[in-house]
């Protein structure tokens, strides 16, 4: 796969557009990121060497036609679905190509994932012995053309970020890392990633102090026990689920305070400002924001981008002058929310479906002819799935369309690996069968 000295830079390039979403290469008319130069370099090329799958073609013709009698009867505005729905076909389209390209080798392009959640963990951890040290070049890396810089405050002194924009970036994009960092660390032979390393990765992890970290960590813990067998591991994988749990709760402050919120503002309704967690109640006001809109539009919402025109209507803060409450007006602070929004029950239900349905449990891959990594690609994969739906609003961010892609053809890669065993052991019982006594 991309074989070659020019290939390999392509590689870094493309991996880059992942993991980079900071370097800001030109800030005006417009802020132009490093990991739009692979986009500008490379789509042309494969555009004319492939053309447009079918696949794309239909959804976003689905797309294209309700964003139009969306802007016709005033629901959106013709700029924000353009820039929306421009990003999201074109970063769909690309990373389709990158797949092709690979041959569909979805093993290996999820084992240069793990290494660069590996290397920006890494950096994440130089980081914040830097800041100990007050050795700010290691720590602050504005002079990078960072657009974000760091994160002080938090139990640990800062908050870990890396060369993310901010921690809750490190926590969605590295989430499928995590999982299978978490993995090696208790097996005997890991996969990938030897055990220093994916303990590099989870330490890093756990320092940036997000809550969107925590609970992919949480889920990790879950989806493992699911996958060993809830009664078997049931001694092992628990302690470590309540522990990881009782730690957070009462030493990382963030988290603990992010947590009660939630729970309280979404069981009764009611906040306090001052009181509940800022981002509590901004997740909350788009979640009534999202509910109003879909019981109005539910079958396709009202267009690619525009949520930020819903929320004008029906935000219950927008009378509030205190900053801050009205952030996230645009993406939602939920993919999922953002997807019911503006895409109702055509986008939103598109996406449930490929996450349940294309996810490949540990118990379908139990037979020693099944290689081990489809099911943690899958269970990786559906874990930052499940947090970018959850907490993340961008449908494009750090290449999520990458992984969407990824998702989906492990999954085909298991169905044919399945049926070419089928054939092989049809084949053996052909043969056995010839020479059968009868």
């Amino acid at each position: 796969m991309f074989e070659g000295r020019i290939n390999k830079i392509i590689v870094f390039f493309i991996y880059i557009s992942v993991f980079v979403n900071s370097i800001v290469l030109i800030k005006d008319p417009f802020e132009f990121y490093i990991g739009y130069l692979v986009f500008l370099l490379l789509l042309p090329v494969f555009l004319m060497r492939y053309g447009i799958p079918s696949i794309l073609t239909v959804i976003f013709s689905v797309l294209l036609v309700s964003g139009i009698i969306n802007i016709i009867l005033g629901y959106n505005t013709a700029g924000l679905f353009l820039k929306i729905f421009t990003g999201a076909f074109f970063s769909y389209l690309f990373y389709y190509y990158v797949i092709i390209e690979s041959k569909y080798n979805i093993e290996k392009l999820f084992q240069l994932y793990l290494k660069g959640c590996y290397i920006v963990s890494l950096i994440g951890l130089i980081q914040f012995l830097s800041f100990h040290v007050g050795f700010k070049p290691g720590y602050d890396y504005m002079w990078l053309l960072n657009k974000w810089g760091y994160y002080s405050g938090g139990d640990f002194g800062m908050r870990v970020n890396s060369i993310f924009g901010e921690p809750t970036y490190l926590g969605a994009c590295v989430s499928a890392g995590m999982f299978v960092s978490l993995y090696n660390l208790i097996v005997k032979k890991p996969y990938y990633l030897n055990k220093i390393k994916s303990a590099v990765i989870l330490v890093t992890y756990i320092l940036s102090a997000s809550g969107l970290a925590y609970v992919a960590f949480f889920l990790a813990i879950i989806f493992l026990l699911i996958n060993f067998g809830l009664i078997r591991y049931v001694l092992v994988f628990v302690p470590i689920l309540f522990g990881a749990f009782y730690y957070a709760y009462n030493n990382v402050s963030e988290f603990r305070e992010r947590y009660d919120s939630t729970i309280d503002i979404f069981s009764a309704g009611k906040f306090e400002i001052g009181k509940t967690h800022g981002s509590s109640i901004i997740l909350y006001n788009n979640y009534r924001v999202a509910k109003e809109n879909f019981s109005r539009n539910w079958l396709f919402g009202t267009g690619l981008g525009s949520h930020s025109i819903a929320f004008e209507k029906y935000s219950i803060m927008k009378n509030e002058k205190i900053e801050g409450f009205n952030q996230n007006g645009a993406d939602a602070s939920s993919m999922l929310l953002r997807l019911i929004s503006e895409t109702g029950l055509f986008g939103s239900g598109l996406m449930l479906l490929l996450t349940f349905r294309c996810f490949v449990a540990r118990s379908q891959t139990i037979s020693s002819q099944i290689p081990e990594y489809y099911w943690l690609i899958s269970g990786g994969i559906m874990i930052m799935i499940l947090v970018n739906l959850f907490r993340q609003g961008h449908y494009f961010l750090n290449g999520f369309p990458f992984f969407v892609w990824m998702y989906y053809y492990n999954y085909v890669n298991y169905k044919e690996y399945l049926s070419t065993i089928s054939t092989k052991e049809n084949q053996v019982k052909d043969v056995s069968g010839m020479f059968a006594i009868k």
